[in-house]
């Protein structure tokens, strides 16, 4: 028997499954032992059921191919299988919201990739670098379920990553507004350039839902547990547009930054250089050595040369100079399904583990 924890994939064949499938392959602490997804894909194996639809870079692993996809409706039958899951469910909020606490009284952990629980009061979101102390509610979300060891736990928003960690580097000269754009891959709406040939040499600016997410899911990540709940900060106000652009993996932003003490250049670009978190302190086997790079040269970050830095789960900043209008502005990168999506998840899943929320069960 495998010292690994069992973890489960919930909609483990759509690209954010996948991606969760291709990172947990070799992983130290976990296997993937279990993949449920919708009715049409249960009974075949999971080859079978991704079929052509495969849209990672590197080869499916050979240890997935032959498991046999289960129905992830079948709550107790999944669960059963596994210490805990990692879920990329593709369904309504409502229903999302429901199968997550299904899972979660079975007293599965669940960590999740979806938005559906990421306003629920008692369920933390986090950015493992910025605010792991947020999983302290969930002791009061278990009183919630009647769980001993089953909660839910998410991870925010994939456009809010490559701006909001260099936001938390400079927390001590307070921020107080925040203008950013983000420039959207389309791996974020789970596509290839295959499956949409239109977004090639095409720009759409609109994304349903995605500015709310990202002018207000910073605030929670900066909030404070407050009796069982997280509530939000009221600073910096942010306002955001989303633009999908022709890019398949990688979120970039421009972003402008107003500061209540306002710092040197030089400052800001220290305080990046040496921010760091729980994950780094306890080297947890996602987490990338320096979190954020800042680049000196003009023309980076650049998507083809910056994305995969520190293997997708970095963040890469350049382009800080001081703005006429704002104090300062800046270029952030990150990749979206990776720290984004899949790899902000699994980091979260191996800071749940070391502090002991997410173990064997008996």
């Amino acid at each position: 028997m495998s010292d690994k924890l069992r973890a489960g994939i919930l909609g483990g064949t759509g690209m954010v499954g996948q991606r969760f499938i291709s990172l947990l392959e070799n992983h130290p602490w976990f296997e993937v032992t279990t993949i449920a997804a919708s009715p049409r894909s249960a009974g075949k194996t999971y080859e079978e059921a991704v079929g052509d639809r495969w849209k990672m870079a590197t080869p499916m692993p050979e240890a997935v191919k032959k498991i046999v996809v289960m129905n992830v409706n079948e709550v107790e039958k999944v669960a059963a299988e596994v210490d805990f899951v990692f879920s990329a469910v593709d369904m309504t909020k409502d229903e999302i919201r429901a199968i997550e606490e299904a899972y979660a009284k079975t007293e599965t952990p669940v960590v999740s990739n979806n938005s559906a629980h990421r306003w629920t009061p008692d369920v933390p979101m986090v950015v493992p670098e910025i605010n792991p102390e947020h999983f302290d509610v969930i002791e009061s979300q278990k009183k919630r379920l009647g769980t001993q060891r089953g909660f839910i736990a998410v991870k925010p928003n994939c456009s809010i990553q490559s701006y909001t960690p260099a936001l938390a580097a400079w927390k001590e000269f307070e921020p107080v507004e925040v203008v950013a754009t983000t420039y959207q891959a389309i791996s974020g709406a789970g596509k290839t350039f295959k499956d949409w040939p239109e977004m090639e040499g095409n720009i759409i600016p609109y994304i349903g839902g995605e500015e709310e997410k990202s002018e207000q899911e910073p605030l929670r990540v900066f909030g404070r547990v407050e009796n069982g709940e997280i509530v939000k900060a009221s600073l910096p106000v942010i306002t955001c547009q989303c633009v999908r652009v022709p890019v398949l993996n990688g979120h970039t932003a421009a972003v402008f930054v107003k500061f209540n003490k306002k710092p040197s250049k030089e400052e800001l670009i220290e305080k990046l250089k040496l921010f760091k978190g729980l994950p780094q302190e306890l080297e947890l086997p996602s987490a990338p050595k320096q979190f954020i790079q800042y680049l000196e040269e003009d023309n980076r970050p650049q998507v083809t040369m910056d994305v995969d830095y520190e293997n997708g789960m970095g963040v890469s900043i350049g382009r800080l100079r001081e703005d006429t209008v704002y104090d300062y502005k800046f270029i952030g990168l990150s990749h979206n399904t990776v720290r984004g999506a899949a790899g902000g998840a699994v980091l979260c899943a191996e800071l749940l583990k070391a502090k002991g929320y997410i173990a064997k069960k008996q």
